[in-house]
């Protein structure tokens, strides 16, 4: 079987919204229909469709059909990529951190 991955730039540009953060959010709780997904976030069916787009994009949620009805669900391993990358970086600024708070520390023995 052949993993398909999808770009770590289409994962941070689908969560740097808010709305599609909400969207993920409620996602948590298991699958929504995109009417679901939009009625907290006072926006259109319309608005709310293409922001579940660009996740499904992202790899983000998954959609299924059942009639006229699109049940959406959260799809976490682009999450858990976009974590591992950033956690690259808690190691630096971690020691940044240790490095500041040492620091402090000494000035306020002088």
């Amino acid at each position: 079987m052949v993993e398909v991955t999808v770009p770590l730039d289409r994962v941070f540009h689908a969560l740097a919204d808010p709305s599609r953060r909400a969207m993920l959010a409620a996602l948590e709780t298991g699958e929504h229909s995109i009417g679901e997904l939009a009625a907290p976030l006072d926006m259109s069916f319309a608005g709310a469709s293409k922001h579940v787009q660009v996740l499904e994009k992202a790899g983000l949620v998954a959609r299924t059909v059942r009639g006229r009805t699109h049940a959406i669900r959260l799809e976490p391993e682009p999450l858990r990529r976009a974590s591992e990358w950033l956690r690259r970086y808690e190691k630096f600024w971690s020691g940044r951190l240790d490095a500041l708070e040492a620091a402090l520390r000494e000035e306020d023995e002088t």
